[in-house]
């Protein structure tokens, strides 16, 4: 089975105004709501790849309702514990000003409810695969992937950390199957400006040297790169398409590689998969679907 966390889910409400204008009354031309953090993009993705995935994490008050409902509309199965005070996070993103968001706090989460998520992860077993996505709440402890990880370690459960900088490095330590640093993010870790797939190469490597099994680099228009646990080393030029949306693209790009890692085990098909799946995202308003993922693996692949 897929597992899927998000510790601070959202419900996105993603609008575009024509000709904002700061400090004055802006109407939108396009509203759009829907269940949101980076585990929950991923089995929103997974989904329109037709494969199943529990979501988990900590839903509150009548937005956790709310994002409750439409997972259930979209076939996603809702493994969230509920949370007795507080309400989940709305996330304002707004389209006509590209990267432009407004993110939500989130409600506290006490220690007793993350010992409730810590006893539903640890049924998890051998053949399962994990998918930790994000940052960690305020509230709770900033090692809890590390905590994950520890007492999943040697059961056989294929994880994906998605995280930046202090929060992956933690987790290396006990060999993630897959993790997905951008350029940026991989430059901050070792203190360089990596601009090209060339340069990532050796810093991936130094990556999987303390720990971490393939490592997967986006680098938005340039491309990516995978350092692949078999030793083998993948790079592409981004596919050719207009920019839509980046919000997702990243997620998208992580289920995009398992799916094509699980169907045949396959690491230059899996690569394909995460580039077609992150870039299908990017050039649509919303996540991808399977048949414009399709669309894109073929460009790539022809």
């Amino acid at each position: 089975m897929i597992y899927t966390v998000t510790f601070n889910p959202s419900l996105d409400y993603i609008v575009s105004v024509e000709d904002f204008k700061l400090g004055l009354t802006n109407r939108t031309s396009s509203e759009l709501m829907l269940p949101g953090g980076k585990g929950i993009n991923v089995s929103t993705v997974l989904g329109n790849l037709g494969i199943e995935s529990t979501a988990l994490g900590f839903l509150a008050g009548f937005t956790g309702k709310e994002i409750a409902g439409r997972l259930d509309q979209m076939g996603i199965k809702n493994g969230c514990i509920w949370l007795e005070e507080g309400y989940s996070r709305i996330n304002v993103k707004l389209k006509s000003i590209d990267g432009t968001e407004i993110n939500g706090q989130g409600p506290e989460i006490p220690e007793k409810k993350v010992e409730e998520l810590m006893k539903q992860l640890s049924a998890l077993g051998e053949g399962d695969v994990l998918f930790l996505a994000g940052s960690i709440p305020s509230s709770m402890a900033d090692d809890a992937y590390q905590k994950i990880m520890e007492m999943l370690d040697g059961k056989g459960i294929r994880i994906v950390v998605d995280a930046t900088r202090d929060l992956l490095m933690k987790v290396l330590p006990y060999h993630p199957f897959l993790i997905k640093p951008n350029n940026h993010e991989l430059g901050e870790i070792f203190g360089v400006e990596l601009k090209t797939r060339e340069s990532v190469v050796p810093y991936a490597k130094q990556l999987q040297k303390k720990g971490a099994q393939n490592v997967l680099v986006s680098m938005a228009g340039e491309g990516a790169v995978l350092v692949a646990a078999s030793g083998e080393v993948f790079e592409a030029p981004a596919p050719k398409g207009k920019l839509i949306n980046g919000v997702g693209a990243g997620d998208s790009m992580v289920a995009g590689f398992m799916a094509g890692y699980m169907e045949k085990e396959d690491y230059l098909h899996a690569f394909h998969m995460g580039i077609a799946a992150g870039s299908a995202s990017a050039f649509s308003e919303n996540l991808a679907t399977r048949e414009e993922i399709a669309s894109v693996y073929e460009q790539i692949t022809k």
